[in-house]
C-alpha cells in the first residue's frame, strides 16, 4: 500500500464502497464533529493521533479528512512520518465543502 491524495468529490464517490477494513477519520474538533460529520467516521483530533497509532495500522485505508484539509495534511504528514502506509488525504477540502455540496451528515 502506498500514502494518497484524494479529492473531496472523489472520495464522496468512494465513500460509498468503503471496505469494511476502511475508515473515516475526522481530525478536527470534538465539538465540530458533533455539529456535523460523515456518517461512519471516526474522531481523533490532530493534536491526539499519537495516542492511537497502534490502532490506525490495522485499517486496510484511512481517509482523512477535517474542516478545510489544512488539519488533514497535517495528520496525514504525522501518520505518513510515523510508518502507516495506509493513508488517503482530502486535502483539497473538508466539512466545510462537503456540507455546502449537500452531500449526507449526521449530528451529535
Amino acid at each position: 500500500m502506498s500514502n494518497t491524495v484524494l479529492s473531496l468529490k472523489d472520495f464522496h464517490d468512494k465513500h460509498l464502497k468503503m471496505g469494511k477494513n476502511d475508515i473515516i477519520l475526522d481530525v478536527r474538533n470534538p465539538d465540530e464533529y458533533r455539529e456535523a460529520h460523515i456518517k461512519g467516521a471516526i474522531n481523533f483530533p490532530l493534536g491526539e493521533l499519537g495516542q492511537h497509532l497502534e490502532e490506525l495500522k490495522k485499517y486496510d485505508h484511512i481517509y482523512i479528512h477535517c474542516k478545510r484539509g489544512g488539519r488533514a495534511q497535517n495528520a496525514y504528514q504525522f501518520l505518513a512520518g510515523s510508518g502507516l502506509n495506509n493513508l488517503i488525504c482530502i486535502a483539497d477540502a473538508g466539512m466545510d465543502l462537503w456540507i455546502s455540496e449537500g452531500y449526507p451528515i449526521e449530528k451529535g
